[in-house]
C-alpha cells in the first residue's frame, strides 16, 4: 500500500473512533448534581443522601456538593457542575438573594435548577423551588409556646442564617402569635447561623446576662440542641422549655425523653425526592413545572410523638 493510501486510511479510523467517542458521550448516563448548603447538620445530610438516591433509582448518576454554607464556595461549585455538562441541579441554597446569579448561570447555560427547602429570591431563575411552609409551621410552634409558658415568662429566640427567607418566615410566624401577649418579652434575640455548637456558645453568653428565662425558640433543631446543652451545663434545663424546627433526630428522641419541647417537622424526603422526579421529567421533556410548591410542617410535641420518627412520620 502507497504511503499516500495509509494516510487516508489512519484519518478515516481516527475519524470513526472519533464518532465513537462522540456517540458514546451523547448516550452515556445523565448526570444530576446535589447542591446543599453544608452537610455539617444531619438534616441537610439526609435533604442530600435522600435527593440523590432518588436521582439513581430514577437512572441518573448523582453526585453531592457541600456549599459549606459559603456563597463563594456554591458558584465554584456551579462553576464546575456547568463546566462538566450536567444534566439538572436539584439545589439547597446558601443564601436567598446571592444564590440568584448562580442559578441563572445554570439556566443561561441550558440546565435547570430545582430548590430544596430553601428559597431564592428571584421567580423565573429555577425551573420550580419546593419548600418547606415554615411561616405557618412557626405559627403552630408560637401557639404551642404560648400554652407551654402560660403566656407570660421571658425567653430568648435564636435566629438562622440571616440570607435564609426560611429564618425571617418562621421568626415571623412565631411572633405573629407570641407578639399578642404582653406577658411574653423577648430578653434576647440573636444568630446562631443554625449552627449547633455556635447555638451553645451564643446560648451561654445570654444566659450570664439573662439569667432567668423560661423559654428558647430556635429556628432550627441544631441549635436547640446548641441550647438545650448550654442549658444542662448552666443546671438550667429543667426550667426553661426549648423549641426548634425541623424534625431531625436529635431532636425527636429528646421530646421523646421530654427535653425538648416541641419541633415543626419538615419533611425532607417529600422535598428531596420531588425534586429528583421534576429533574427526571424535565430531562425527558416536561417545560410546565409550578414555580412553588410548598410543603406543610406539622407540630410534634411529647403529645404525639408516637407519630413521628426522625424527619417524617412513622
Amino acid at each position: 500500500m502507497k504511503p499516500k493510501s495509509i494516510f487516508y486510511s489512519v484519518m478515516v479510523l481516527l475519524l470513526f473512533v472519533a464518532a465513537c467517542n462522540n456517540k458514546t458521550e451523547k448516550t452515556g448516563s445523565k448526570r444530576i448534581a446535589v447542591v446543599v448548603s453544608t452537610l455539617n447538620n444531619p438534616w441537610f445530610v439526609f435533604l442530600a443522601e435522600t435527593a440523590a438516591a432518588k436521582a439513581r433509582a430514577l437512572g441518573y448518576e448523582a453526585r453531592i456538593f457541600d456549599s459549606q454554607n459559603n456563597t463563594a464556595l456554591e458558584s465554584d461549585h456551579f462553576e464546575n457542575i456547568i463546566v462538566a455538562g450536567f444534566d439538572a441541579i436539584l439545589f439547597n441554597s446558601t443564601d436567598a438573594d446571592g444564590s440568584v446569579a448562580n442559578v441563572q448561570k445554570a439556566k443561561d447555560a441550558g440546565i435547570p435548577v430545582f430548590c430544596m427547602d430553601r428559597e431564592i429570591n428571584s421567580l423565573n431563575a429555577a425551573t420550580s423551588q419546593i419548600l418547606s411552609d415554615s411561616y405557618s409551621g412557626a405559627v403552630s410552634i408560637g401557639k404551642y409556646f404560648t400554652q407551654e409558658l402560660n403566656k407570660k415568662g421571658a425567653y430568648v429566640e435564636l435566629l438562622g442564617l440571616v440570607g435564609d427567607n426560611n429564618t425571617w418566615a418562621r421568626s415571623k410566624g412565631f411572633h405573629s402569635v407570641v407578639d399578642q401577649y404582653k406577658g411574653l418579652k423577648m430578653v434576647a434575640q440573636q444568630s446562631a447561623d443554625f449552627d449547633r455548637n455556635k447555638a451553645m456558645e451564643v446560648m451561654e453568653s445570654i444566659l450570664q446576662a439573662h439569667p432567668n428565662i423560661d423559654g428558647v425558640f430556635c429556628g432550627n433543631d441544631a441549635m436547640a440542641m446548641g441550647a438545650y446543652q448550654a442549658l444542662v451545663n448552666a443546671g438550667k434545663a429543667d426550667k426553661v422549655k426549648v423549641f426548634g424546627f425541623d424534625g431531625a433526630e436529635d431532636a425527636i428522641v429528646s421530646i421523646g425523653e421530654n427535653k425538648v419541647a416541641a419541633t415543626g417537622m419538615q419533611f425532607p424526603k417529600v422535598m428531596a425526592e420531588t425534586a429528583a422526579a421534576y429533574a427526571d421529567e424535565y430531562i425527558k421533556g416536561r417545560r410546565d413545572f409550578p414555580q412553588k410548591v410548598p410543603v406543610a410542617v406539622e407540630l410534634v410535641t411529647s403529645r404525639n410523638i408516637k407519630d413521628y420518627i426522625a424527619y417524617g412520620k412513622k
